[in-house]
């Protein structure tokens, strides 16, 4: 698991929508549906429901959300904590 792919992650769950997160994260979008892809094959749990017109989180992604947001914060504080150097 990477931290692009938790961001990524992140982006298409706060905007429901692969097209925005791709935008928002400037990337383009076919990479950042793989990148997603690939971190739910690599956690074996399907994170978004894409079955309908607009994607939902699944039961599995909501709680992942809570957890991805969590790692990027301190990944933020962990880089800013050595700036001065």
């Amino acid at each position: 698991m990477e931290l692009r792919q938790i961001e990524y992650f992140v982006a298409v769950a706060g905007e429901l929508s692969f097209t925005r997160a791709a935008e928002r994260v400037h990337v383009v979008q076919s990479a950042l549906s793989t990148a997603v892809a690939k971190l739910e094959r690599e956690l074996q749990v399907q994170l978004f429901d894409r079955s309908r017109q607009q994607i939902q989180l699944t039961a599995a992604g909501e709680r992942f959300r809570i957890h991805a947001n969590d790692v990027l914060r301190v990944a933020r504080t962990a880089a800013d904590s050595v700036s001065e150097f």
